[in-house]
């Protein structure tokens, strides 16, 4: 099979290679899928770039779409043919979405309903399921005000649509104009332009000082310093996924202590099970039914891969960047 690979950390024209790998077969209760699209994270660009490997080579992405094509022992074979999206499918393993083959266990491979396409599904294992994760663990936001830090961005776009949809009100942080534009068009009801503006003084502004009942958060190591300035109301909650400084955040205890906040972390790639099953479920439902929008913002072709990850690494781009695989 075609695929795409680095074997050293390093910038992406540097590193990855493209060629030809065995194709996988299915194990026990395993599927095989014909991949037609490869998604393309910050996490992946950055692991190609420094993230240690731990094997002799990594075929890179999380996400991904296709076509069951095979199964193993043990998965019944009826889901042959079945259109699927992936999940963790480079997590703890070697062997990612940029080929044009890949084997994983039966449960990562999840029915994708009929007029959701392969593009779109490519961007569901990471972005969408953190969007879903973070607004379930804010709690109930029905007439709640919801601050989202990058709400142009991919997972709070999605954060953006499902807060409104639960009938929040949405205050969002965004840069360059098109984002700005990104967050509104997924219903933020106000955009705050965090480079130019003073995002604490703006949230009290536009909440008469009371602050926000939550923040879903992108950026830890920046959000941190806005707490001690009241921007999230006493008793109120901080849902975390992500942080552009991974090491120390310094945090004010007395902030925390005495408007008696909530601070909640997690990582996509380890949800608990069930979890992971309700995310699943409530975003199968949101997509039969039409409710949320999908932006691919560019799509490359497996043998430009590196533009791929160089486009991501760029900032630049609105929505999601996809690689479509070869027949």
């Amino acid at each position: 099979m075609k695929a795409a690979w680095y074997r050293r950390n390093g910038p992406a024209r540097d590193v990855l290679e493209i060629g030809e790998l065995p194709t996988p077969q299915p194990g026990a209760g395993e599927v095989r899928v014909k991949l037609h699209t490869s998604g393309v994270n910050p996490s992946d660009v950055k692991s190609r770039a420094r993230r240690p490997l731990g094997a002799e080579l990594i075929v890179p992405h999380s996400d991904g779409a296709g076509v069951i094509d095979a199964v193993g022992a043990g998965v019944d074979a009826a889901r042959v043919g079945e259109r699927v999206w992936l999940w963790n499918a480079q997590w703890q393993r070697p062997l990612g979405t940029a080929a044009q083959h890949i084997a994983l266990p039966s449960q990562q491979a999840v029915a994708l309903p009929d007029g959701v396409d392969f593009e779109a599904a490519a961007c569901f294992g990471i972005p969408a399921l953190t969007a879903i994760q973070a607004v379930h663990l804010a709690g109930p936001l029905q007439g709640k005000t919801v601050l989202v830090t990058g709400a142009g961005n991919a997972v709070g776009h999605f954060v953006t649509q499902l807060a409104v949809l639960q009938g929040a009100t949405v205050l969002g942080t965004a840069g360059a104009p098109a984002r700005q534009q990104h967050a509104r068009s997924a219903g933020a009801a106000h955009v705050i332009d965090y480079k130019t503006d003073d995002v604490a003084a703006r949230v009290a502004e536009l909440t008469q000082g009371r602050g926000v009942d939550v923040v879903i958060d992108m950026d830890f190591s920046s959000t941190a310093a806005l707490l001690p300035q009241k921007v999230l109301k006493p008793h109120g909650q901080l849902v975390c996924y992500g942080s552009n400084q991974p090491g120390e955040v310094a945090v004010d205890f007395r902030a925390l202590l005495f408007d008696s906040l909530r601070l909640t972390f997690f990582i996509v790639y380890e949800l608990q099970p069930q979890d992971r099953e309700s995310a699943i479920r409530q975003l199968t439902g949101l997509l039969q039914a039409g409710q949320l929008q999908h932006t691919v913002a560019q799509t490359f072709a497996l043998d430009d891969i590196a533009a791929a990850h160089e486009a991501v690494e760029s900032g630049s781009v609105v929505g999601n960047v996809v690689i479509r695989l070869p027949d």
